[in-house]
């Protein structure tokens, strides 16, 4: 009877240390598993922080770039602008050389005319005046 009472307390000796065991396990594994999900949440923490700055400089790059977009838009149409303006300028001017040439001209060729036209005159005076003294002789 003392060995099977022996057997009896070894089989609860035994079961009593795996129950023992098996709760260092749980605890370990509880703990790991807490460990886990706390990197976990400050993993995804962070990753919502960096994803967040990421959005708020795309934002501003964005912003920076329609800035960028509306100066050069407004430096264009300026310089269009002025463009516009100095070719009306320069078509004025010319405008008005060819008008004070063309005027120029006019007036040079009246007076070539008009010396021509008295040249003319005096000739055929002249030719009148010796036609008369062949006449009269």
């Amino acid at each position: 009877m003392k060995s099977k009472l022996v057997t009896i307390l070894t089989m609860v000796l035994l079961g009593a240390t795996s129950l023992v065991y098996a709760q260092d396990v749980k605890t370990d594994v509880d703990k790991a598993a807490k460990d886990t999900g706390h990197a976990t949440k400050t993993a995804a923490k962070k990753t919502a922080k960096g994803t967040e700055k990421a959005v708020d400089a795309t934002g501003k790059a964005a912003k920076k770039t329609a800035k960028g977009t509306e100066k050069v838009a407004d430096k264009t149409a300026d310089a269009t602008k002025d463009v516009a303006k100095d070719t009306a300028k320069g078509t004025e001017k010319v405008a008005d050389k060819t008008a004070d040439a063309t005027k120029d001209v006019a007036k040079k060729t009246g007076h070539g005319v008009k010396k021509g036209a008295k040249a003319v005159g005096h000739d055929v005076k002249e030719g009148a005046e010796k036609t008369e003294d062949a006449v009269k002789k």
